[in-house]
C-alpha cells in the first residue's frame, strides 16, 4: 500500500474501513502491514483489536507475536479491550500458557493492567482446557489481587465444577455468591441443574430449580428445556408433565421449538403416545416451526405405536417444509410399515428414500430383508441380498441373523442351511450366535438332530461360542426324542465350556426324565437347580407332576399337587390344573376332576379349551353322556368355540357306545361351522364303521 506525492495522508479511519471490507485474513494482514509500513503512520487501538479479531475468528494466529511486538513498540496506550481481545482468541484456540505470557505482560505491552474481565477470560481458557490444578491456582492469585470476583467468575467456576462433576460443590459455589452480595443467574442455576439431570440425578435438578424460583430469579425457556429434558431421560414422567405444566402457565415463558423436542420425544419413550400427540397439536397452535428432530421424533414415535399412516403425514408434511430425513428417520418408516406386513409402503419409502439423495445403509437393508421374509416374499429378500455388494453394502451379523432366522420361521429350513454354508465360507467373519441359535433351534425341531450338533460344533470352531439358547434347542431336541443319553451329554458340554445352565434347561431335562419315568435321574437336576439358586416354577412342577401321572404314580402326582397347592409364591395355572384333571381322568377319578373345576373358578384360574375336552373325553369314555353334554355346553357358555379335537372326543364317545347316528350330527355341525375333519377323526369313524365285521 504505497501512496504517491500529493496524495492524502493514510489515516486509521481509511484502514479500519479497508480491513473491514476484507473477507480473507491474508488480505487483511496484507493492509495491515502496508499500513505499518507508511510513513508518519501509527495505528490506533482499534485498528490493533480489528486485525487481532480478524486472524483469531480465522484460526490464523502465527502474525500474533509480531502484532503484540508492535504495539508494545509503538507505546499504545489501550483499554483492557485490546488485551482482552487476545486472551480471548487464545483462549478459543486452546492456548492458555500464550493466554497466560500475555496476561502477565500487559502493562509491558498495552500499558494497561488487568481488571475482572480479563481474570474471567483466563480463568475461562484453563477451564475449557480442562487445566483443574491451575484454575484453583490462579483463582486464588485472583483474590490476592485485590480484584473482586463478579457473576461472571462464578459462573465460570460453575461451569467448570460441573465439567468435573463435583455437582455438589457446585451447588455450594450459589450459596457462597449469596454470601458475597452476588445474585445468581439464570446461566449459574442453569448449569447446576444441566450437570445433575446429565448425571442421572434430576431430582437434585429439580431441588436446585425450585431454589432459583424461591429466590425470585425467573427460569427461563432454556432452563425449563435443561430440566423437562433430564426428568424424561432419567424416567421422571410425572415431574417432567408436571414442569411442563408449570411452564405453560408461566407468563413471559414460551415453550420453543427445543421444548417441543424433548416432550415430544420423553412422551414417545415413555409409550405416552395419545400425550406426545396432543403436544404436537399445541406445536403447531402456537405456530412455533418444527426442525428435522420434531419431524423424526413424530415419526418414530407413531410408527412404534403401528399408526404408519399417522407417521407418513408427518413424513410428506416434512418434505413440504424442505426438510429431508436423515437415514435414521428413514428407516425407522421403513420398520413402521414392514411391522404391519406393508411391504409395499416399504419399499416406496425406500425408493423415495433414494430419490431424495439418501443412500441406504446396511440398517436398511436388513429391515428390508426381515419384513420380505415375514410376509413369505422369499425371492425378492433373496434378492436384496445379493445385491447388497452392488449397493456398496457389506452383509453384517444381523443381516445374517435376520435372513436366516426369518427364513427357519417361514419353513425353508433346507435354504437357510446353504445360506449359513455360503456366510461360513467367506473370509469376513459374519456369523453370530444368534444366526447359529437359529439355525440349531429349526434343524432340532425338524428332528434333524446330528445336523444340529454338527452345527454346534462348527460354531466353536468358527470363533463364536454357543449361548443358554444353542444349548437348550439341542437338548430339548433330544428330550423330544427319548434320546436321554445324548442330552445329559450336551448338558455337560454346556456346563464345561462355562455357559451356566438356566430354569429352561433344567425344566426341559426334568419334563424329558420324567416323560421316561427316570424320576431319579429328574430329581437330581432338580436338586441341582435348586442348589445353583433356581427355584421351581410352574413349568417344573407340571413337568414333575404330568411324568408321575403318566406312569402310573397317581398318589405321588398328588402329593405333589398338594404340596405346590399350598405354595403361596408359585400358584398353580391353568396348563396345571389340565395336567392334573388329564392324570384323574386316566386315573378313572372322574368325580374329582369336576371338583377340581369348581375349585379353578373360585380360584379365579378360568378354565381353557384344554380343560374342557379333557373332562369330556373323559366322561365320553366311561359313557356318562349327561356330564360329557354338560361340560360342551359349558364350552359354549363361557365364549369358547369348540375344535376339532372337541369334536374328535364327541365323535369317539358315541362311536365307542355304538351311537353312530350321534356321531354323525357331530361330523355335520363340525362342517356347517367350517371346522375341518383331522386323519384322527376319519379313522374313529372308518373304526367304529369296521368294528361289527
Amino acid at each position: 500500500m504505497a501512496y504517491q506525492q500529493g496524495m492524502r495522508p493514510l489515516t486509521p479511519v481509511h484502514v479500519l474501513k479497508l480491513l473491514k471490507a476484507e473477507k480473507t485474513p491474508s488480505s487483511a494482514l496484507s493492509i495491515f502491514e502496508s499500513a505499518t509500513r507508511e510513513p508518519n503512520y501509527k495505528h490506533t487501538p482499534a485498528i490493533f483489536k480489528k486485525i487481532i479479531e480478524i486472524l483469531g475468528h480465522s484460526g490464523f494466529l502465527s502474525p500474533l507475536p509480531r502484532i503484540l511486538d508492535l504495539i508494545k513498540h509503538e507505546r499504545c496506550r489501550c483499554s483492557e479491550d485490546l488485551p482482552l481481545s487476545v486472551l480471548k482468541v487464545y483462549g478459543k484456540a486452546r492456548m492458555p500458557d500464550l493466554a497466560m505470557d500475555v496476561f502477565l505482560r500487559m502493562n509491558e505491552i498495552f500499558c494497561c493492567r488487568p481488571g475482572v474481565r480479563s481474570f474471567n477470560t483466563l480463568l475461562n481458557a484453563f477451564v475449557q482446557t480442562g487445566n483443574w490444578e491451575r484454575v484453583e491456582s490462579f483463582y486464588n492469585y485472583y483474590q490476592t489481587m485485590g480484584i473482586q470476583s463478579n457473576l461472571q467468575t462464578f459462573n465460570i467456576l460453575i461451569n467448570g465444577l460441573c465439567k468435573r462433576k463435583l455437582f455438589d460443590k457446585a451447588k455450594t459455589l450459589l450459596e457462597e455468591m449469596h454470601s458475597k452480595g452476588l445474585e445468581p443467574d439464570g446461566y449459574s442455576y442453569s448449569a447446576v441443574i444441566n450437570g445433575y439431570c446429565k448425571n442421572g440425578d434430576g431430582s437434585e435438578g429439580l431441588a436446585v430449580f425450585y431454589e432459583m424460583v424461591e429466590r425470585n430469579c425467573r427460569p427461563d425457556v432454556v432452563c425449563y428445556n435443561i430440566l423437562i429434558d433430564g426428568l424424561f431421560k432419567n424416567g421422571n414422567f410425572n415431574k417432567a408433565m408436571e414442569l411442563w405444566g408449570d411452564m405453560l402457565g408461566e407468563r413471559g415463558c414460551s415453550p420453543n421449538v427445543v421444548t417441543y423436542n424433548s416432550m415430544l420425544n420423553g412422551l414417545f419413550k415413555a409409550g405416552k403416545f395419545s400425550e406426545g400427540v396432543e403436544v404436537w397439536r399445541l406445536m403447531v397452535k402456537d405456530k412455533c416451526r418444527p426442525d428435522t428432530f420434531t419431524y423424526s421424533t413424530l415419526i418414530h414415535g407413531l410408527s412404534e405405536q403401528g399408526d404408519v399412516h399417522g407417521a407418513a403425514k408427518v413424513y410428506s408434511a416434512m418434505v413440504e417444509n424442505k426438510l429431508l430425513p436423515d437415514i435414521v428417520t428413514y428407516n425407522c418408516l421403513i420398520n413402521g410399515y414392514g411391522k404391519l406386513g406393508m411391504v409395499d409402503g416399504a419399499l416406496e419409502i425406500k425408493a423415495s428414500m433414494v430419490k431424495n439423495g439418501c443412500l441406504p445403509n446396511i440398517s436398511t437393508y436388513n429391515i428390508l430383508i426381515g419384513c420380505l421374509i415375514k410376509n413369505n416374499r422369499v425371492d425378492e429378500a433373496m434378492e436384496v441380498w445379493e445385491k447388497l455388494s452392488m449397493n456398496n453394502c457389506q452383509p453384517d451379523s444381523t443381516t445374517c441373523g435376520v435372513l436366516i432366522h426369518g427364513l427357519c420361521q417361514i419353513g425353508y429350513v433346507n435354504k437357510a442351511v446353504r445360506l449359513l454354508e455360503e456366510m461360513e465360507a467367506r473370509e469376513t467373519k459374519v456369523l453370530d450366535v444368534f444366526a447359529y441359535s437359529s439355525m440349531v433351534s429349526s434343524l432340532c425341531g425338524e428332528g434333524r438332530l446330528e445336523e444340529a450338533t454338527h452345527i454346534l460344533y462348527k460354531m466353536a470352531q468358527n470363533g463364536c461360542s454357543p449361548n443358554c439358547h444353542t444349548y437348550n434347542s439341542l437338548i430339548n431336541g433330544f428330550c423330544r426324542s427319548l434320546r436321554l443319553g445324548d442330552a445329559n451329554r450336551i448338558y455337560k458340554e454346556m456346563v464345561n465350556s462355562g455357559c451356566p445352565p438356566t430354569i429352561v434347561t433344567y425344566n426341559t431335562l426334568i419334563n424329558g426324565f420324567c416323560k421316561a419315568g427316570k424320576f431319579s435321574e429328574a430329581s437330581e437336576f432338580l436338586k441341582e437347580m435348586i442348589g445353583k439358586g433356581w427355584k421351581p416354577d410352574m413349568v417344573t412342577y407340571s413337568s414333575l407332576m404330568d411324568g408321575l401321572f403318566g406312569t402310573g404314580k397317581v398318589k405321588e402326582a398328588l402329593k405333589l399337587w398338594k404340596q405346590v397347592s399350598l405354595n403361596r409364591v408359585c400358584k398353580p395355572d391353568v396348563m396345571m390344573h389340565n395336567i392334573l384333571i388329564h392324570g384323574l381322568c386316566n386315573a378313572g377319578k372322574l368325580e374329582e376332576t369336576l371338583q377340581v373345576l369348581v375349585q379353578m373358578r373360585q380360584k379365579s384360574c378360568k378354565p381353557n379349551l384344554v380343560t374342557y375336552n379333557t373332562l369330556m373325553d373323559g366322561f365320553y369314555k366311561v359313557g356318562d353322556f349327561e356330564k360329557a353334554t354338560k361340560i360342551w355346553n359349558e364350552i359354549l357358555e363361557d365364549g369358547l368355540l369348540p375344535d376339532i379335537i372337541s369334536y374328535n372326543a364327541a365323535i369317539n364317545g358315541l362311536c365307542t357306545w355304538n351311537k353312530m347316528p350321534e356321531a354323525m350330527d357331530a361330523l355335520e355341525d363340525a362342517l356347517r361351522k367350517g371346522i375341518v375333519p383331522s386323519s384322527i377323526t376319519w379313522n374313529i369313524l372308518v373304526r367304529a364303521v369296521i368294528k361289527p365285521l
